[in-house]
């Protein structure tokens, strides 16, 4: 089996559902007694909660590099960044290093394509729905999305950033998700895209009006891939 990085912390709670979702995925296929190679780096949340300016973006680029550079250099053979958000500064993450860096929304992208989703809504946090970097991965594959509607946005940032980040899972916010996802569905939407990897918390990916792709989900399952040397 091939050794996987994470950076995680962003948060933790999303960060013990990698560990959990990649461990049982390796488990499935090298056995009940196996356990994932992995180096995890658990970085402060606290430093890169609701950036802002491009300041605040570039020193987040600066703090995942060296994050990705040290786990190179003790083995990892490839890189997740363990959030959605943070794919901001993907490339700069992924020119400090020689090995890959798997991107999440390429991963969900792929997924879908294969699944011939043509329309899809996403939904996430303020700079996942309205910013272009996680949007054109998708577009790229010939998914439409739905414009981002600014009330699910307030919506959801404040579910993501008062709620799920801080472990807290209410029955409200279920509700909340559940009427964003009604909407989305009479909008025209084929399939939800749960980008923030904390969103699972409050929405059954496997029981809904619509296909879920867990964007934690199947990035794990990347990671399981490249493990296994499937990837």
């Amino acid at each position: 089996m091939r050794k996987l990085g994470l950076i995680g912390g962003m948060s933790w709670y999303s960060t013990r559902t990698y560990y959990e979702r990649i461990n049982r995925g390796v488990q499935a296929k090298a056995g009940s007694r196996a356990s994932a190679p992995l180096l995890i780096e658990s970085l402060d949340f606290s430093d890169l909660v609701r950036l802002s300016d491009a300041q605040d973006w570039q020193r987040a680029g600066e703090v995942l590099s060296d994050s990705a550079r040290r786990l190179e250099s003790i083995g990892a053979t490839a890189i997740v960044i363990g959030a959605n958000s943070m794919h901001k500064v993907y490339d700069t993450v992924a020119a400090a290093v020689s090995v890959p860096v798997i991107h999440i929304a390429e991963c969900v992208a792929a997924r879908m394509a294969a699944d011939g989703v043509r329309k899809a809504a996403l939904i996430g946090t303020r700079n996942v729905m309205l910013e272009s970097f996680y949007r054109q991965k998708l577009i790229a594959r010939d998914i439409e999305l739905l414009p981002p509607e600014m009330g699910f946005v307030e919506t959801l940032d404040r579910i993501i950033y008062e709620e799920l980040i801080l472990g807290k899972a209410s029955r409200q916010a279920e509700r909340e998700l559940k009427t964003i996802i009604t909407n989305l569905d009479q909008d025209g939407a084929e399939a939800i895209v749960l980008g923030c990897t904390e969103l699972e918390m409050v929405v059954d990916a496997d029981a809904n009006i619509l296909p879920i792709y867990d964007c934690t989900r199947i990035h794990a399952q990347a990671a399981v891939d490249w493990i296994m040397g499937d990837g």
